[in-house]
C-alpha cells in the first residue's frame, strides 16, 4: 500500500509516517513549512522517516503547487495539513482560510475521479463543536473561533466531494493530542518547558478548563484504522481520560519533582471550556482502544522534551 500524508513534518503527521513505514508500507509525505513555528523543529521531525527507503518527501504548498506527481500511485490519503491555533485565527483569518480551505479544495480537486483511491481521511478537530465539546459525533457543531469554522468548512468540502464525485471521504475529529514532538505553542509543551527551565507559566482563566486527552501513538493507530472505515463516516478521536488544567499541572509537578511559578490572565477568546470525546462509534466500528494512560503519556512527553530541548 502507498499512503500519502499531508502535514508530514508536523506533530501528528511525522508520527503517522513513521508508524506506516514500520508496518512495511510506502509513504509519501508533503509539507510546506508554513512558519507557524520554527522550521528546524519540523525538519527534525522528518529525520527518522527520511532514513527509510520507502519514504518520499515533497516540499509542496497545497495552495499553489502542482500536486499530481506526488499523488501518483497513492492508495490512501491522510490529510492532516492545516493551520492550527484558536487565538491566532482571529487576526490571521486569510492565512487560516487559505491553509485550511483552499489547500483542502485543491487537494480534493487533484484526486477527483481517481477510481484507485481507497480513502481520503480528513483530519479535523474537536473545535468544530465549540466551547463545550463533550459527547459523540451527533453533538451540534458550533465553532467559536475562525480556526474551528475553517476546519468545519473543510469537513463540508470533503463531504461535498463524496456526494458529487464519489471521493471516498472519512472525517476524524481530534481531541487534545499530546506526546513527544507536540507543537511548541500547545499547553503541555509550554508547561513542561517552564518546569525544565524554571520559568513562570501563564494560566488563562481559572484553570478549571477540562480536556479529554489523546496520546499521539493512540491517535496514530486510530488514524490508520480509519482507512478501513465506511465511506462518509465521522469519528471522534480521544483517549478516554479528561482532566483540568490544574490537575495536569499537578501531574507534571510530580513527574518533574518541582513546582510551577504561576501567573494568571483572563480567559482567551475562542478557548474551549470543556472537551471530552465519546469514542463509542470508533471503538465499535474499528475495534480501536487507547493504550496509553495520561500519567504514562505525560511522563513520555516530559522525558522527550528534557532530552530534546
Amino acid at each position: 500500500m502507498r499512503y500519502l500524508v499531508t502535514g508530514a513534518a508536523g506533530f501528528i503527521g511525522s508520527h503517522l509516517c513513521e508508524r506506516l513505514l514500520a508496518m512495511g508500507h510506502d509513504v509519501t509525505g508533503i509539507d510546506c513549512f508554513v512558519p507557524y513555528y520554527p522550521r528546524p523543529i519540523k525538519e527534525r521531525n522528518l529525520v527518522e522517516a527520511a532514513k527509510n527507503p520507502r519514504y518520499r518527501f515533497h516540499e509542496l504548498d497545497l495552495r499553489s503547487a502542482d500536486l499530481k506527481p506526488a499523488l501518483d500511485g497513492v492508495d490512501v490519503i491522510f490529510h492532516l495539513a492545516a493551520m492550527p491555533g484558536l487565538v491566532a485565527s482571529w487576526t490571521e483569518f486569510d492565512l487560516y482560510q487559505s491553509c485550511n480551505l483552499t489547500a483542502t479544495q485543491r487537494l480534493l480537486e487533484a484526486i477527483k475521479g481517481n477510481k484507485n483511491l481507497k480513502r481520503f481521511v480528513y483530519g479535523s478537530t474537536s473545535s468544530v463543536y465549540g466551547k463545550f465539546a463533550s459527547g459523540d459525533e451527533t453533538l451540534p457543531t458550533k465553532p467559536v473561533s475562525p480556526y474551528g469554522v475553517t476546519k468545519l468548512a473543510g469537513e463540508h468540502l470533503a463531504k461535498a466531494h463524496l456526494e458529487i464525485f464519489g471521493t471516498p471521504v472519512v472525517v476524524l475529529r481530534f481531541f487534545s493530542v499530546y506526546g513527544p514532538r507536540q507543537r511548541p505553542d500547545m499547553a503541555y509543551n509550554i508547561f513542561i518547558r517552564s518546569l525544565i527551565a524554571d520559568t513562570p507559566i501563564t494560566v488563562y482563566g481559572d484553570g478549571q478548563q477540562v480536556r479529554g486527552n489523546t496520546f499521539v501513538a493512540d491517535c496514530v493507530e486510530a488514524i490508520i484504522a480509519s482507512a478501513n472505515a465506511q465511506l462518509g463516516e465521522t469519528f471522534n478521536i480521544g483517549g478516554g481520560e479528561m482532566v483540568s488544567v490544574i490537575d495536569v499541572m499537578a501531574k507534571l509537578e510530580r513527574i518533574a519533582g518541582k513546582k510551577f511559578t504561576v501567573k494568571t490572565e483572563p480567559a482567551r477568546i475562542g478557548d474551549q471550556r470543556h472537551t471530552f470525546a465519546d469514542t463509542t462509534k470508533l471503538r465499535r466500528q474499528l475495534n480501536w482502544e487507547p493504550k496509553t494512560t495520561l500519567d504514562d503519556g505525560l511522563a513520555k512527553q516530559f522525558e522527550w522534551q528534557r532530552t530534546n530541548p
